[in-house]
């Protein structure tokens, strides 16, 4: 293919064949990515009369252009069950019948023997807000690492027993929402593979979150109890609980112990039943994923998940995975039976949060992707293109820039698929939450494709229909009655900002980026009500490690920095610090400065105090930050050099709030919010 036709052909894929990079530069995309890219794509074939899908907003003329020649005869199905017809010549424009309602509708196109269908979608044009929010109120929240939690009670992880607590004791203090990490499902019998961004699937829950106290057949099992009361059961016990660090391996082994022996005697219910029904074959193949996952231990190579399997065994649809699933029925409703109690349990949390009044009550967070050993990857290997990763291009921070392991969804499969696999995407991930956070939510206007097995530096940028996708997404915030929070953090391209804000998508402001050009922190009255804020994120230091440079002692004991990158960054960050002091001092929330270097209480609770006279809607704080804790949970960029995503709070929830120390921090976040 010639260079004229190669570049017409990945334009038409979606590939851009350049890109502004880190210094501000065009750079152009080589003809080996290009190709490499091409030939992992579904782009589609020829010309249709009518697209797959298409999607209307309500202001938008509700009309469609036919391609071809001739008379076609059409008809229309509305959502709600009515039927409308009639005919309409090739080459001319189909006037849609009026009113319709937002929802999907289905379109067929008929000329003799031939017939196309056309899914069509009309929704709002912003996404769902709760009416305190839209009068102008402001609500804080906890943004929790659920797996952090520390009780008097758990399994060494956090729980959904836990969450419930975290609300109550929340709501308590005057807050009205708990922000969560993923709770997409893992690798149980891989539970070291820890990484809530780097899921099993984003439509099913993690299993090592359930309550195991809470579950009925648990407390009913002679065996169960028997087990329970075991003094190696409760050593095990204590030593997940007492560990610093999420044991995950130890946690797994005693939970999935304890639900096979709850397991032995439940008798399965009509609302067993019904879930079940209700999971379909995703669910069925969701389970039979964890169920051979379990029974096929690590190979020599360390390798695991699907691609380390027999070539037999690469798609559920083959016939020694049917053969397997017939003769384990009872193994498959096991696993079911762990993603019905997680559902249930995690449902009950979202009750109570509407039982204290809470306005949010929950936040989800939804992942970028999924991993390349996935469940999702083996049951839609069309979907997700495993012949290319997504990460980021080289920058100043990345000189290498990011693979992030996961396998892009192909925009085209999307399209062709009416959109449904980001729709059921959705619905997964916006029942029971009053708010459903977007991580790099730039990547529903594109992302940055790496050709499977090259470095980050040989990626493009693919195309996404953004203006469907930010359509449909408020669609189902309006049917979930859910807001749509968006994580725009980095380098946003500017053609998405308006975007998103004229979607009514949230926008994420972390005060240590709020700075201005002369590095002046942003004061409270400038932040923009469309917004949430917050001290810091899962990926940057806790408030304490910022002040105290921990994160930077840190960085260079991992060997993070090279040459005089640290002498620069803690130049930087002593400017911050008094930047930081100027705004609070500005601000009126610290009236004397500290006489040294380290987090004391008052500047603890001037820096909350500031947080929350921001104008932003909602603010989200860390548990972390209440107690003055200087371990982040995630050092990106580290694999091995850090144990990322384990480490726990220092305290137990029980202790936690009943410190005077957290107290003042609480009751400050609180007035500050309500003056506002």
């Amino acid at each position: 293919m010639k260079n004229g036709n190669l570049d017409q052909a990945a334009r038409d894929a979606g590939i851009a064949v350049d890109f502004i990079n880190a210094k501000g530069e065009a750079e152009s995309i080589s003809d080996e990515t290009k190709r490499a890219l091409l030939a992992v794509m579904e782009t589609p074939k020829g010309k249709l009369p009518l697209p797959p899908v298409h999607v209307f907003t309500v202001r938008d003329k509700r009309q469609l252009s036919v391609e071809g020649s001739g008379e076609f005869l059409w008809m229309l199905e509305t959502e709600g069950g009515k039927t409308f017809n009639g005919s309409v010549q090739g080459g001319e424009t189909l006037i849609l019948p009026p009113r319709l309602t937002q929802g999907y509708h289905q379109l067929t196109l008929r000329k003799g023997r031939k017939q196309w269908q056309t899914r069509l979608i009309i929704a709002p044009r912003r996404c769902y807000l709760p009416t305190a929010l839209a009068q102008g109120e402001k609500r804080w929240g906890a943004l929790v690492q659920l797996y952090t939690l520390r009780s008097e009670r758990n399994w060494g992880i956090g729980d959904f027993g836990d969450l419930q607590q975290m609300l109550e004791k929340v709501a308590q203090h005057g807050g009205d929402f708990v922000g969560l990490n993923p709770l997409h499902a893992l690798y149980p019998a891989h539970a070291a593979f820890a990484s809530p961004y780097s899921p099993s699937s984003r439509r099913w829950l993690n299993v090592l979150y359930i309550d195991v106290n809470q579950v009925a057949a648990f407390s009913e099992s002679r065996a169960a109890q028997r087990w329970w009361q075991q003094v190696k059961t409760q050593k095990a016990l204590e030593n997940a609980r007492a560990s610093d660090w999420v044991d995950y391996p130890a946690v797994a082994a005693l939970k999935l112990n304890a639900l096979r022996l709850a397991w032995a005697t439940y008798a399965p219910d009509s609302a067993f039943d019904a879930f079940v029904a209700e999971g379909g074959d995703h669910l069925r193949y969701q389970a039979a994923f964890d169920a051979i996952l379990t029974e096929r231990t690590q190979d020599a190579s360390g390798a695991w998940g699907w691609p380390a399997w027999p070539e037999g065994w690469h798609d559920p649809q083959q016939s020694e995975v049917q053969a397997w699933c017939a003769e384990h029925e009872d193994e498959i409703r096991f696993w079911s039976w762990l993603q019905f109690l997680a559902q249930q349990q995690f449902a009950a949390c979202w009750q109570r949060s509407q039982q204290l009044g809470m306005t949010v009550g929950l936040y989800r967070d939804l992942a970028v992707g999924v991993a390349q050993q996935s469940a999702e990857t083996w049951q839609d290997p069309q979907l997700y293109k495993l012949g290319a990763s997504v990460g980021a291009p080289p920058d100043r921070l990345g000189p290498l820039g990011q693979n992030w392991g996961l396998p892009p969804l192909d925009p085209h499969v999307m399209r062709a698929r009416g959109y449904q696999p980001f729709i059921d995407l959705l619905r997964a991930n916006m029942r029971d939450c009053g708010a459903l956070r977007i991580d790099h939510v730039m990547a529903l206007l594109r992302l940055w494709w790496i050709p499977y097995g090259e470095g980050a530096d040989k990626g493009a940028y693919v195309a996404y229909p953004v203006r469907d996708l930010l359509a449909i997404l408020a669609l189902e915030s309006h049917r979930h009655r859910c807001m749509v929070i968006g994580e725009d953090l980095g380098t946003v391209p500017k053609e998405i900002v308006r975007m998103l804000r004229d979607s009514g998508i949230f926008s994420w402001k972390v005060l240590f980026f709020e700075q201005d050009a002369q590095g002046r922190y942003r004061q409270p009255g400038a932040w923009p009500r469309q917004s949430i804020a917050s001290a810091s994120t899962h990926d940057l230091p806790t408030l304490a490690g910022f002040w105290q440079a921990d994160d930077l002692a840190l960085g260079e004991r991992v060997g993070m920095y090279g040459g005089d990158a640290l002498r620069d960054l803690q130049q930087q960050r002593d400017a911050q610090k008094q930047a930081l002091l100027k705004a609070l001092q500005q601000a009126g929330t610290l009236t004397t400065l500290p006489r040294n270097t380290a987090m004391t209480p008052a500047l603890n609770v001037a820096m909350h105090r500031y947080l929350a006279q921001t104008e932003s809607a909602l603010l989200g704080l860390q548990p972390e930050d209440w107690l003055g804790m200087t371990a982040p949970v995630n050092v990106p960029g580290t694999v091995d050099e850090y144990p990322n995503w384990r480490r726990k709070i220092s305290v137990t929830l029980e202790t936690m709030f009943a410190d005077k120390a957290v107290k003042k921090v609480l009751k400050a976040v609180s007035e500050a919010r309500k003056k506002g």
